[in-house]
């Protein structure tokens, strides 16, 4: 079976930005993101999906992770004409983004949902492909967007 991944022409050297785990630092990651969605040409909406869902996981990481703990997060792009691959790593107790996203329940009224999860779950949806490893006492995060040529995705 062919992944996103494979099909997705990426750069063989990554370019790597290490920021303390603080919220100060969410907007260099973000800016790091977005020069990479440049770099690949991605459409504004992909780059837009990619930044949320990286905005999302590093934000989890500062606040539940390290719980304001010192702590430091790398992250790690690749870009090309094919999309982006980001992966982010942070050694903070070991937490699978698949296994902690809630789906929004159907029926249900919002103010008697359970709290957290939506996030991850939207940010996980908005991305082409995502995988979780624990590694080495990290946390690995992957996510791609393939850059969509000639059409719009919704």
């Amino acid at each position: 079976m062919t992944t996103v991944s494979d099909m997705v022409e990426l750069a063989r050297t990554p370019v790597v930005l290490e920021v303390p785990a603080t919220v100060g630092a969410l907007g260099e990651i973000a800016s790091f993101v977005l020069r990479l969605a440049g770099r690949a040409g991605l459409d504004k909406g992909a780059a837009y999906r990619l930044r949320l869902a990286v905005d999302e996981l590093a934000t989890n990481i500062v606040m539940h992770g390290y719980r304001g703990g010192d702590g430091r997060i790398t992250v790690r792009g690749r870009s090309g004409p094919g999309g982006v691959q980001i992966a982010i790593e942070d050694a903070a107790p070991a937490f699978d983004p698949v296994e902690g996203r809630l789906p929004p329940a159907p029926g249900v009224a919002p103010e008697d949902r359970r709290i957290g999860g939506l996030g991850i779950h939207l940010a996980l949806t908005s991305v082409d492909e995502f995988s979780y490893a624990h590694r080495d006492g990290r946390n690995i995060s992957t996510l791609t967007v393939k850059a969509h040529h000639g059409g719009n995705r919704a």
